[in-house]
């Protein structure tokens, strides 16, 4: 009698900066037992100066941080791990690239008006994240509607009641259901 491998899987809370993923992303992996990955942690040092100075990164510069996340990911999944991981993930490429990681990733597209992001950015600290980058952003964005493997939550509510929309999105019990 052989055993099955275990299988893990991955949930990308994804979307513009101050959308909420880190904060979101923390509370996800705790209510699921998972590990959290901030995708900003993958960031090479100029990568995180650029940003800092208020220049947006290119598609050069996102390429290998996202190929260190994804590596992450597959090691991740490959040990039968569930993971939460807050990354932008803003074109349908990064996503794609991020795919390979295996099959059991799915995506939560964190949305809300640019106005209360960029409220939300007004008011975070240390950061280096300005919020002059929002516009960049928001520009780069491909809208991941129609993805078969995203659900979108709103984030015009507190993090408990976002966290409770991804886990109905996601096909979990509320917190009601579990033991």
């Amino acid at each position: 009698m052989s055993l099955e491998p275990r299988r893990g899987r991955a949930i990308v809370l994804m979307g513009v900066t101050g959308a909420g993923k880190t904060t979101v992303g923390r509370l996800l992996a705790e209510r699921l037992a998972a590990r959290f990955l901030e995708g900003d942690a993958f960031h090479p040092p100029a990568n995180v100066a650029k940003m800092r100075a208020g220049i947006p990164l290119e598609d050069a510069d996102r390429w290998p941080w996202l190929e260190a996340i994804r590596a992450e990911l597959a090691r991740a999944l490959a040990a039968g791990e569930t993971a939460v991981l807050a990354c932008s993930a803003l074109k349908r490429a990064y996503r794609d690239l991020l795919r390979r990681a295996g099959p059991e990733l799915r995506f939560v597209h964190l949305r809300g008006p640019e106005a209360l992001i960029a409220a939300r950015l007004a008011e975070r600290r240390g950061h280096y994240m300005p919020p002059s980058l929002l516009p960049s952003q928001l520009a780069t964005l491909e809208d991941p509607s129609g993805e078969p493997d995203v659900v979108e939550v709103g984030i015009d509510r507190p993090p408990e009641a976002i966290l409770e929309a991804i886990l109905a999105a996601l096909g979990e019990p509320p917190a009601s259901a579990r033991p």
